[in-house]
């Protein structure tokens, strides 16, 4: 069986029905930071595995609870976040030693506000940004990532657009 992933970021203390909708029929909700008020993460569906890492306006007790680098690995696929990250080939400072060192399948990151998705054949690694799901930000569409990790491989990845943002 497959693992059904959702992929978000950037809520800035902003989730809505419909992000939750999505966030429903999935295994794991990967959070890659910029969380705001932990209403957000209180608010999620119950019963999901839940990974999560603090970005740059998260407030001292985000920090304390969600680290700012996870690595893990589900269904052969081993996985790397942090919240700021750049984007192939110029990453953020030290992302690029970081990957090399852990050698993940795929390196998630969020604060551009863009949704991103490309592999880097340099690095070996599928670079995802899944965009945003709040209301702040320069970013005009409200995005999330859904995909399934089964034996090694992401598969059936999908863009959601969750509609305009201040819509």
């Amino acid at each position: 069986m497959p693992t059904k992933v959702a992929l978000i970021s950037d809520s800035h203390s902003y989730i809505d029905h419909k992000t939750l909708t999505y966030l429903q029929d999935v295994d794991e909700i990967w959070h890659a930071g910029d969380i705001g008020d932990e209403k957000v993460m209180e608010n999620l569906p119950s019963g999901k595995v839940i990974r999560a890492v603090f970005g740059n306006i998260d407030d001292l007790n985000a920090q304390n609870k969600y680290p700012e680098w996870l690595e893990w690995e589900v269904d052969e696929v081993k996985v790397l976040m942090t919240h700021i990250g750049g984007k192939p080939p110029r990453y953020a400072k030290g992302v690029k030693s970081k990957i090399k060192e852990v050698k993940p399948q795929v390196f998630i990151c969020g604060h551009s506000h863009i949704c991103k998705v490309e592999y880097d054949p340099e690095l070996k690694t599928l670079y995802m940004n899944p965009g945003a799901i709040g209301q702040q930000g320069f970013h005009i569409m409200r995005t999330l990532l859904l995909f399934d990790l089964d034996q090694g491989q992401v598969k059936n990845l999908r863009v959601v657009e969750l509609g305009k943002r201040g819509k």
